[in-house]
């Protein structure tokens, strides 16, 4: 299980919760801390790893983000698209960190590149074509857990 935080933690809730999510044997944190406000990672015990989403954004994004987080969350919507999210990639486990992919709510094309991303990767969440009324016509199949390849007609 993992959680996202969304920003809206302190760090007084930080220290009373991680006793209970280690309990529940939760996998990772994403986000914890609003952005502006993350520099108390640097001196927490991370117990559980901890993930950037909103704090990472491309490459410029890193520097601020080593010493700080485990994982960084690469979403294809914030770093302008597919080169720029395989080089974050990259560098990002070049520095040691982990890798989740995650999207922003849109189509079966929009997941396309950020497909291409995740593999390889500890942790997906492509679910956003799931979360919209209707898709596109050929968009991905999703089979239980699993979203399956896309097929050349995805292009049109």
């Amino acid at each position: 299980m993992i959680l996202d935080a969304n920003e809206a933690w302190t760090v007084d809730l930080y220290h009373s919760l991680i006793p209970e999510l280690i309990k529940l044997d939760v996998a990772m944190i994403e986000q914890p801390f609003p952005a502006a406000d993350d520099e108390a990672l640097r001196s927490l015990a991370r117990p559980i790893p901890i993930c950037a989403d909103e704090s990472c954004h491309d490459r410029a994004s890193l520097p601020s983000i080593i010493g700080k987080y485990d994982m960084i969350n690469i979403k294809t919507d914030k770093t302008g698209g597919l080169t720029e999210a395989m080089a974050l990639k990259e560098q990002a486990e070049q520095a040691g960190l982990q890798i989740m992919v995650g999207c922003m709510l849109s189509s079966s094309l929009s997941m396309a590149p950020a497909f291409v991303v995740a593999q390889g990767c500890e942790v997906v969440d492509l679910d956003g074509p799931l979360l919209l009324s209707e898709d596109i016509e050929h968009g991905f199949e999703f089979n239980n857990n699993q979203m399956l390849p896309f097929t050349a007609k995805l292009w049109g």
